[in-house]
Order: C-alpha cells, then sequence, then structure tokens
C-alpha cells in the first residue's frame, strides 16, 4: 500500500504537472490538444471536455499530450496527418513548437522550489532534532586542526568568532556563513579551562568532520531490499548499540565501522522494541552515489525531525537554493555517466523509483516532498537532454530545420524518433533489469 500511495504521489503527480505544462502552453498558442493522457496504451476511462479527451490509461509509466496535427513521426498510433488547419501543432512557427516542447520541463524544474518553499512555510524548515544539542567533541580525527591544537573528545565548543554557540546548528550556520579565505576563532572548554584555537576556513571546506561526529543517533531507517542489512535481520527503527563488542555511540561511528570493515561479519547489537537483538552483517562492496568503490550494507539514516519556522519569503529562498544545488548534482551525476566514471547499474527505472517512493511513504511527509522535488528535478534535466524522442530531441531537431530555413523530410523525422525510441527502450530495459536482480534474494 506504502509503494501504491508513493508511485501515485511520486510519479504520478509528476508526469502530471510535466504534461500540463505542455498543454497549457499549446493552449496558450492555440493548439487543439486531442488527448491529455496519464498513462500509454488502452484507453481505461476519462471524460472530455471541449475538445480535449482527458484519459487515464492502462500503462501508468508516464504519460502524454497529444495535439491536432502532430507529425507521424511521434510514437502514437492515434495520430492522423496534418491537414493545415491553423489549430494544428504543425501550423505554429518553429519557436512556438519549441517552447511547447520546452513547457513540460519547465514545470518540473520550477515544481521543487513550490513544493519546498510550501512545505517549509506551512510546516516550518526541517532540520534534524541533534542540531538542537549541545557542541561536545567526539570522534575527532586525527588529521582535524583542532586535535593538533590540543583539542580532546569530550570538550565544549563555547564560541566561534566571540559569537556564543549553544547548539550545533548555531556552530553550523555561522561557518557556512564564513568567508572562503580567513581564520575563525573558536572558545573550547578543555579540561575545565578555555582556550582559544584558530583554524583556516581552507581548513573547514576540506577536512572530514572538522568537529568531529556530529550526535546523530545511530537509527537505521530505510532499509534496501535483498542487501546485507535486510538479510541479516535488520529493520527500520532498530538503534545500533555496538559492532564487534565496540560501542556505537552515533551514526558516523556505525557508518565508519561499515567503511572499514574490509568485508569481515559485523556482529551488530541493535535495541528493537525495548529489548537488544544481535544480528550478523556481511559487508559487501558496491559503488556510492560518487561512483568510488566501497564496503557496504544497503542502509540509510534514520533522521529524527525538528521543525523551524520560515516565512514565505525565507521559503522561496531557501526551496531556490536546494533545487539549485540539486541542479548541480544531477548534471555532475550525467557527466560521471557519460564519462564512465558512474555506471549505469546505478540508475533506476519504474521498479526502483517505486521501491524508493513506498520507501518515502513508510519515512514521513518530510521524505516524501524531498522524494517529489528529487523525481521532478530529474524528469525536467533528462527530458531536455537531446535526444530523439525526449523534449530535448524536438526542440534540437526544430532548432536544426531554423538552421537549414526548411523542415525535414517525414521520412528522417520517422528515422530520428525511432533512433531515440529504440535506445531509451533499451537503456529502460537494461536498467529495469538490474532493479529486478537487486531484488531478487540471489543477488549478492
Amino acid at each position: 500500500m506504502n509503494t501504491l500511495i508513493g508511485v501515485f504521489l511520486v510519479l504520478g503527480l509528476m508526469i502530471l504537472v510535466h504534461e500540463w505544462g505542455h498543454f497549457i502552453v499549446a493552449r496558450l498558442f492555440g493548439v487543439r490538444v486531442d488527448v491529455f493522457s496519464i498513462g500509454f496504451g488502452p484507453r481505461l476511462f476519462g471524460w472530455k471536455r471541449g475538445a480535449t479527451d482527458y484519459r487515464i490509461s492502462a500503462l501508468p509509466l508516464g504519460g502524454y499530450v497529444r495535439m491536432a496535427g502532430q507529425d507521424l513521426s511521434e510514437i502514437d498510433s492515434g495520430n492522423v496527418p496534418p491537414t493545415g488547419a491553423p489549430d494544428e501543432l504543425t501550423s505554429k512557427p518553429r519557436w512556438q513548437r519549441a517552447l511547447i516542447s520546452f513547457a513540460g520541463p519547465a514545470v518540473n524544474l520550477i515544481l521543487p522550489v513550490v513544493l519546498l518553499a510550501g512545505f517549509f512555510a506551512i510546516k516550518g524548515f526541517p532540520y534534524p532534532t541533534y542540531l538542537d544539542k549541545p557542541v561536545v567533541i567526539t570522534g575527532l580525527p586525527a588529521a582535524s586542526p583542532l586535535a593538533k591544537a590540543g583539542v580532546s573528545d569530550g570538550d565544549r565548543v563555547l564560541a566561534v568568532n566571540d559569537i556564543p554557540t549553544s547548539t550545533w546548528s548555531k556552530v553550523e550556520s555561522i561557518l557556512s556563513q564564513t568567508p572562503a579565505t580567513g581564520n575563525v576563532r573558536l572558545s573550547v572548554e578543555h579540561q575545565g579551562a578555555t582556550k582559544s584555537v584558530e583554524l583556516s576556513t581552507a581548513d573547514i571546506r576540506t577536512v572530514d568532520r572538522v568537529l568531529g561526529n556530529v550526535p546523530a543517533p545511530a537509527l537505521v531507517g530505510r532499509v534496501e531490499g535483498n542487501k546485507p542489512a535486510s538479510r541479516a535481520g535488520l529493520k527500520r527503527g532498530d538503534l545500533i548499540v555496538s559492532v564487534n563488542g565496540t560501542p556505537i555511540a552515533g551514526w558516523f561511528e556505525f557508518f565508519d565501522a561499515i567503511r572499514q570493515s574490509n568485508g569481515q561479519t559485523m556482529n551488530t547489537v541493535v535495541r528493537r522494541d525495548g529489548k537488544e537483538v544481535t544480528v550478523a552483517i556481511q559487508p559487501i562492496q558496491d559503488k556510492d552515489e560518487e561512483g568510488k568503490t566501497v564496503w557496504r550494507i544497503g542502509v540509510g539514516r534514520g533522521i529524527e525531525w525538528s521543525f523551524r519556522p520560515m516565512s514565505l519569503t525565507a521559503s522561496v529562498k531557501e526551496a531556490t537554493d536546494e533545487t539549485v544545488d540539486g541542479t548541480g548534482k544531477l548534471l555532475g551525476v550525467i557527466g560521471r555517466l557519460f564519462t564512465g566514471k558512474l555506471s549505469v547499474r546505478q540508475l533506476q527505472s519504474f521498479v526502483g523509483i517505486a521501491v524508493q517512493a513506498g520507501q518515502a511513504v513508510q519515512e514521513g511527509p518530510v521524505d516524501v516532498i524531498q522524494l517529489m522535488a528529487m523525481i521532478s528535478l530529474n524528469l525536467g534535466i533528462l527530458n531536455l537532454l537531446p535526444i530523439p524522442i525526449l523534449d530535448g530531441g524536438n526542440i534540437l531537431l526544430l532548432a536544426m530545420e531554423a538552421i537549414r530555413r526548411r523542415d525535414f523530410s517525414l521520412a528522417f523525422k520517422e528515422r530520428f524518433v525511432q533512433v531515440g525510441f529504440v535506445f531509451l527502450l533499451v537503456l529502460f530495459a537494461y536498467v529495469m533489469y538490474n532493479d529486478v536482480v537487486r531484488l531478487l534474494p540471489s543477488h549478492s
């Protein structure tokens, strides 16, 4: 049920707004829209309003808008040849047709700002509850300049640049606003005395966990199906107590234990429903988000959320910043795919997204909103890639026709679309195959 709800919220709505973008701009330019469909294949049910048949179709893997006079090169057997009527798509100038193609991805790129801003303004800005805790140093890396200055675990950060810092949230806020160059002065309580330590901002940005581990509880969140954690019996909501006899105080200690396991069995004690349970987890090597091979067990961090009230103006700004940041990360992923630094096997099809959607529904509204924003951003950017059959491919074709000042032949357009269709079909089948294999019990 969680998966069905997640698919409707995450995929259904994202596809709906994408097609709505095409529909609105088409109508704005006076193009008659014959069909607005959610899904492909046979019509299940719907209604007709004006010239448009609004329908739900059998295969809920996408959707489409069929406009009057679309080329025969479009993959839709219901199209009819253009007659030259003024309300047909092919009767409109190329720039209008390009804008109609661009409108779907554009709405997907705008939607994350709307979703996130609305959520922040209504519910508040979500942040991990542990950020309200005082800054007590734990797990300080030997490479940290604080360690070299004599700071040790158990010390407490009292101020940054003479500004009192009672919580991790306050420290992170100040450090995030420091100039790119210069120094930062910390007041630290060390063995009952206060000492001053200076750090360069370069160290803050380059040294991993410069203040040690944040006090995030070792709480298990998402558990990937058919991965070592799920096979060992680890469950969402488990609190990690120890690994191989070593106490685990927080999530990042557990994270380090996984990364440094070298594939050895992790005898893990967890607290579940007030009782301690032991599970044996065998890490496997897999690619992380940056394409690096690391030891993994297939779990995500569970987060206890708190919410900070935020004005509408601040909500829009924060949502815009997060959307821009997410766009940059997605473009980086696409770049790594094309350069071979990231394997196509790590992509997800409808199957993988459906699983993620179900998990997000289980986790709560923060995860659902974040996943919806992420999927919408993916739809917007990927549809703008210059691949035949995608919106970006159609825009490319129109641009090429504009440069040569005449249309390509129908045969060329059909071949152009067929190449893209076959490419995406093969890619989709390969990605879906990997999704299914990951769910099979025999997969390691």
